[in-house]
């Protein structure tokens, strides 16, 4: 492995100039005149633009200026020990050592953890006195090489964080894995009452992902807590243990960028701040954290749906095809929702202003009329047009967020931009959503494909943001525009002219059969399926075509069924029920009337056999109301609060009473009679002696 710092690369007791500026562009030129970088504009810029984003001096009188750079062709460690000082941002005043680390875009593993190693070491006042210490350049590369062998000589720590970079530290120096080893079978640690976890992360993750990390995994150990930390750089990250992160009080998030599987930390305290702040202020995030662990008001990490979880893990643990193709489609679908949300709220308030007719004027309304020059029908009118201008845009996204999203799940952010543009050809073809998942799914895997290939050094950095995206943008946009948009197109026209036709028996065996799948699993894989066809072909109602509404109705209504029967049932006898299960009925009036079928899954968690049946009968009932009274839904969310997005609405009420007596009256009689027989009541044999 090539040399990371020569002495060639070394500055002893030089004046670089009084700003950062000058210190960088001075060490961006010895590491292109030592013939590691092509050019020195390119890799001074590169290292400024970092450097204006977060300033990179730290505690101790130490900067470490840090880039990737195309500019870079092997990864380089260039140090200046500085006289006088220059102020790089640091809490506590300028600073005399800079490392500048130059990192190629496609470094490789084991350069960046040596990098990474080093930023971490340069916390570690022992090996900085060495530094300054230092007589000749020779001394200062020979301290450096130590620190990366990890020379006990060089720099003896403290604190024992010495796991591997991208892995798990904390505050008593043991690896994630025998931390889990030394806990109770419960999650709970013996070390102490309070257990901390921690990310840490930044955009470049070479050296303040790592540093701030140790700093905090040192605070930690002088407060008496035990603290573990997952270090998301580029060296690889290495997952906390789950058991760790369950019995945590808190968590701290010392972070620049998003944290990836956030949703593994739902509900725990959290402490969010940048990255730098982990190693400016280790100890105040560290009592912050133990605070927020005691205060019940304190901020926490957001809930992430259990299907969501559930997903990760089998993410984790590796999935068969079905599972991966599941994933990908309802993952598009999760994040095409708010474009739909969004946008049929607001296209249902541009009817409620401007009526029905607004889809043929709101274009002409927008673009030649003002609040100072109002179109015939005066202000309500004009909102209308505006109102559903803005949400027929925001539909319009429905399709290419659909298989970008699909493709994302796929192959990571280089399947957005190609998935985006097979969804954009899929509608432009008009095949629709159905369309815009073929695209997804063929830009995903390309995407996918193509980001396994082995290619030379100097191209890997071009592959994520040029080569992947133009090569799978050519193949699933060129499939749909040769030879799958058309066949796609026909079919999609097929079923909405199904849909559209469907009257009568047939309408109502469908309102049906929605309403079956929509209580089945409460929010699960089923749930979802009806949920997503519903809003998929949302954009295609109209005026003359209110069959995808009348569909949307359906669904909305049979999926607030399941909540408001229980919360009914609680009520009409209350001994059936636990008291926890009491106290959630009160809850789940509210979250049955926000259409929120995860309000009854307590219920069936305790119940299923019975609490299951009784909710597809009534979600049955209630769908069929619906189709057979054409009640529509131009909102594909919010239950009874989107009731002007409601058409029928009488009729949306009694149907989804209805339901709610029926599968509320049905549970109570399966919790009554159909109870299975306890050890009381079985009827015993005398013995015979």
């Amino acid at each position: 492995m090539t040399q990371l710092i020569t002495t060639e690369l070394v500055e002893l007791d030089q004046n670089l100039g009084n700003a950062p500026e000058a210190v960088i562009r001075h060490l961006a030129s010895k590491v292109a005149a030592a013939g590691r970088a092509t050019e020195v504009e390119g890799l001074f810029a590169d290292a400024y633009a970092r450097e204006q984003k977060t300033a990179t001096g730290i505690p101790g009188g130490i900067a470490i200026p840090h880039c990737r750079s195309a500019a870079v062709t092997e990864p380089t460690l260039a140090m200046a020990r500085l006289n006088p000082k220059v102020d790089f941002g640091a809490k506590d005043g300028p600073a005399d050592l800079i490392f500048f680390i130059a990192a190629p875009d496609g470094a490789d593993q084991e350069h960046l953890k040596l990098l990474s190693k080093l930023a971490r070491s340069l916390i570690k006042k022992d090996f900085t006195a060495a530094l300054r210490n230092a007589s000749s350049r020779e001394e200062i590369v020979e301290l450096v090489d130590g620190a990366l062998a990890d020379k006990p000589a060089a720099h003896a720590a403290p604190v024992s964080a010495g796991v591997s970079a991208g892995g798990t530290l904390n505050a008593s120096g043991q690896s994630g894995a025998s931390a889990v080893a030394g806990a109770g079978s419960d999650g709970s640690a013996a070390r102490g009452p309070k257990r901390l976890v921690a990310v840490t992360a930044c955009p470049t993750g070479i050296a303040h992902t790592y540093m701030a990390a140790d700093s905090l995994v040192a605070a930690a150990q002088e407060a008496g807590v035990d603290l573990q930390v997952e270090t998301q750089g580029s060296s690889g990250a290495k997952p906390l243990d789950p058991a760790v992160i369950a019995a945590a009080d808190a968590v701290i998030f010392a972070v620049d960028v998003d944290v990836r599987g956030k949703e593994r930390f739902a509900g725990k305290p959290v402490i969010n701040a940048p990255v730098k702040r982990g190693i400016d202020e280790p100890a105040k995030m560290v009592q912050e954290a133990l605070a927020a662990a005691d205060n019940p008001n304190a901020r926490r990490v957001p809930h992430f749906g259990a299907e969501e979880q559930a997903e990760h893990d089998a993410e984790e643990k590796g999935e068969h095809i079905g599972q991966k193709l599941k994933r990908a489609l309802l993952t598009g679908v999760s994040y095409m929702i708010p474009f739909v949300a969004g946008g049929g709220l607001l296209i249902a308030l541009g009817f409620l202003l401007g009526g029905y007719d607004i889809t043929e004027v709101a274009d002409t309304v927008v673009v030649e009329n003002n609040f100072g020059n109002l179109p015939e029908g005066g202000l309500t009118t004009y909102l209308g047009a505006v109102l559903f201008k803005i949400g027929a845009l925001s539909m319009g996204f429905l399709v290419p967020a659909l298989a970008g999203y699909i493709a994302y799940a796929i192959a990571d952010r280089p399947g957005i931009a190609p998935g985006f543009v097979a969804g954009a050809v899929s509608g432009f073809m008009g095949a629709g959503f159905l369309g815009g998942i073929v695209g997804g799914l063929l830009a995903g895997y390309m995407a996918h494909l193509i980001g396994t290939w082995s290619v030379p050094r100097w191209l890997r950095g071009l592959m994520p943001v040029v080569i992947i995206p133009l090569l799978a943008s050519i193949f699933a946009s060129g499939l749909m525009f040769l030879v799958l948009g058309g066949p796609i197109a026909g079919l999609t026209l097929a079923l909405n002219g199904w849909l559209s036709g469907m009257t009568g028996a047939s309408a109502v065996v469908l309102g049906i059969i929605l309403g079956l799948m929509m209580c089945f699993d409460l929010g699960g894989p089923v749930n979802k399926v009806a949920y997503a066809f519903a809003v998929a072909g949302l954009s295609a109602g109209s005026a003359d075509n209110q069959a995808p509404w009348q569909i949307m109705a359906t669904v909305m209504a049979a999926g607030m069924v399941p909540p408001l029967a229980m919360a009914l049932a609680t009520v009409l006898d209350k001994k059936l029920f636990s008291l926890a299960e009491r106290e959630n009925g009160k809850a789940a009036w509210l979250l049955g009337a926000s259409f929120i079928s995860e309000g009854a899954i307590p219920f069936a968690a305790a119940d299923p056999l019975r609490v299951i049946p009784a909710s597809m009968v009534g979600g049955a009932l209630t769908g069929a109301l619906c189709m057979a009274f054409n009640v529509t839904s131009q909102a594909p969310h919010g239950g009874l609060f989107v009731f002007f997005a409601i058409g029928n609405l009488l009729m949306f009420v009694i149907a989804i009473i209805a339901g709610t007596i029926v599968s509320a009256l049905a549970v109570v009689a399966l919790k009554r009679w159909a109870a299975p027989k306890s050890a009381a009541t079985v009827e015993t044999v005398p013995a015979t002696v």
